[in-house]
């Protein structure tokens, strides 16, 4: 079996770690710029985001307002809507951009590839034929055909 390595994705999530002393997840919620973070719906105990640093074009994360780590942690209601938001979020990027599926997916703890471990997010991540190629693995470059301002401004109106 052949193994694809995509190291250079830990300087981003060290960075930011180390620059932030508060968790990203509960700064960005807090601070209520969500055009600036790019968060595109709020729920009581939910919200989705894009993600800064994607794997693909849409990849967004679904996070409980609350800081918890795991899912056991979370109350009926809060564990409810994380999913409803899930589904709401799905049917959006769906409109605006037609995916031919999904990757959805929760790691838990760092050694499952949590970048932020203490704080519970579902990844959202759109997928289309062909979209995997020689870029990452020959040149240490993912390309995104959309930037996060514009594709943050559709789900919007969608939301």
């Amino acid at each position: 079996m052949e193994k694809i390595w995509a190291p250079w994705r830990d300087q981003y999530i060290t960075k930011i770690v180390k620059e932030n002393k508060q968790c990203v997840f509960c700064k960005i919620l807090e601070e209520k710029k969500d055009k600036k973070n790019y968060i595109f719906m709020r729920r009581k105990y939910a919200y989705a985001v894009l993600n800064i640093f994607p794997y693909n074009n849409g990849h967004i994360l679904i996070i409980p307002n609350r800081h918890v780590s795991d899912m056991s942690k979370l109350k009926k209601a809060e564990r409810d809507e994380l999913f409803d938001l899930l589904e709401e979020a799905k049917s959006v990027v769906g409109k605006i951009l037609s995916p031919e599926g999904y990757n959805i997916g929760i790691n838990l703890g760092r050694v499952a590839g949590a970048g932020f471990p203490q704080h519970l997010h579902v990844h959202l991540v759109p997928r289309w034929f062909g979209d995997v190629n020689f870029m990452p693995v020959t040149a240490n470059t993912k390309v995104i055909s959309q930037s996060l301002k514009s594709l943050h401004e559709k789900l919007v109106k969608h939301a």
